[in-house]
């Protein structure tokens, strides 16, 4: 397995070493959309319709991507956003997600619904930690975990608040993909038929003490995968959710602030009014709502509103150097990535992750060399070039 990594030239390729490793349940959890997959697909399109400005005969022999972010430097215009399913694709895939970011000195967010607790993370993995919060129905179940995030060390919270209601996934219906997971016929002939992940992976959590269960919920609520306890007690979807919310985790939480899900610039100005330190332009990768834009169709309107206050950060469809780059250009101050390391993960563990790292970290040196630049802060509008087609 080492030597395909080694040889995976892009992400595309750790998507299909990932893709010939997972049963079909997890591999679509990860890859798909929701719905028709119009956002799942716009979010690509939109960012192979812009094109990048070069400049020629300009000296890139000295290039760095570095960049600076809550006055902390980072080696990479990057970060690990907080997807809860690294653990489900690989024995403690947050832990070797976590490491890799380490090693490549950019932060790492872990999802409330990671299987690995935040704590075992901040011990066993080092680097700096971020961590992703759910507002429960029942408040008070939340603060509890923003409790133990600060005690664990973490620098950032990420408050996501484009869930008010489940999106509708259809394919997890269908391969049982569930809360609880719901064995099926179909599935469990699915996993015989991955052994490297039913060996390596469920195998691996059953002797080592059973099925995984969500160790970032609430003690309260938590349950392993597969409890039927845990449809009642996973009610992560809060329509009640308000700026008033905003507003008291600006008052209890001392660190950055980040709100992720904005799309809009209207919501933008009052996440900055509200005390937050970012903004997260995000469409949960095209899994939520299949009608909405694509988060870099709408990032320059939201960094004309706020950029002077408060960083713009931006996710979903990154798959190259060039996607970021482009980010970059219109004004992000950072780009989250999701699926593309999550693959590396699911391929190969901790390799993997390092690969797919490496991976955007030789396509952003090289496009920023082409296009002669030798630093993030020479990019901007000038560098980029809107296609109406």
């Amino acid at each position: 397995m080492a030597h395909r990594i080694d040889n995976a030239a892009n992400i595309e390729d750790l998507r299909m070493l990932a893709k010939r490793r997972l049963p079909r349940a997890f591999f679509e959890f990860l890859d798909r959309g929701t719905e028709d997959e119009v956002a799942l697909a716009n979010n690509r399109t939109a960012l192979q319709r812009i094109q990048l400005n070069a400049r020629v005969l300009v000296d890139v022999t000295h290039r760095s991507q570095h960049t600076e972010l809550f006055g902390k430097r980072q080696e990479m215009p990057v970060i690990i956003s907080p997807t809860g399913v690294a653990g489900l694709l690989w024995y403690d895939g947050e832990v070797a997600l976590a490491r890799a970011a380490a090693a490549a000195g950019i932060p790492f967010s872990l999802a409330t619904t990671s299987v690995a607790a935040l704590e075992d993370i901040a011990e066993r993995a080092g680097g700096r930690l971020w961590y992703q919060v759910y507002m429960w129905p029942e408040r008070k179940l939340s603060y509890e975990m923003i409790d133990r995030a600060r005690a664990a060390g973490c620098e950032a919270l990420i408050l996501t608040v484009d869930g008010a209601v489940s999106p509708n996934r259809e394919y997890n219906t269908r391969n049982g993909y569930t809360a609880p997971f719901r064995f099926t016929t179909r599935n469990v002939a699915d996993v015989l038929m991955h052994p490297r992940w039913m060996l390596g992976t469920l195998g691996r959590y059953l002797v080592d003490g059973g099925m995984p269960e969500f160790k970032n919920y609430p003690k309260e609520v938590r349950e392993k995968v597969t409890s039927r306890k845990i449809e009642r007690r996973t009610l992560i979807n809060n329509q009640s959710l308000n700026w008033e919310d905003v507003k008291e985790l600006r008052r209890v939480w001392k660190g950055p602030l980040i709100i992720k899900g904005i799309m809009n610039a209207a919501d933008a100005r009052i996440a900055a009014s509200h005390g937050a330190d970012a903004v997260l332009v995000s469409n949960h990768g095209g899994r939520n709502l299949d009608a909405a834009p694509a988060p870099i169709e709408v990032l320059p309107e939201i960094v004309d509103a706020i950029a002077k206050s408060v960083p713009v950060l931006v996710d979903s469809g990154f798959r190259r150097g060039s996607d970021v780059i482009k980010a970059l250009a219109l004004g992000a101050s950072a780009v989250l990535i999701g699926r593309g390391t999550l693959y590396g993960t699911a391929a190969a563990g901790e390799p993997g992750a390092r690969r797919a790292l490496q991976i955007y970290r030789t396509e952003i040196d090289r496009v920023m060399g082409l296009m002669g630049c030798c630093a993030v802060s020479e990019l901007g509008p000038h560098s980029v070039r809107l296609s109406q087609g």
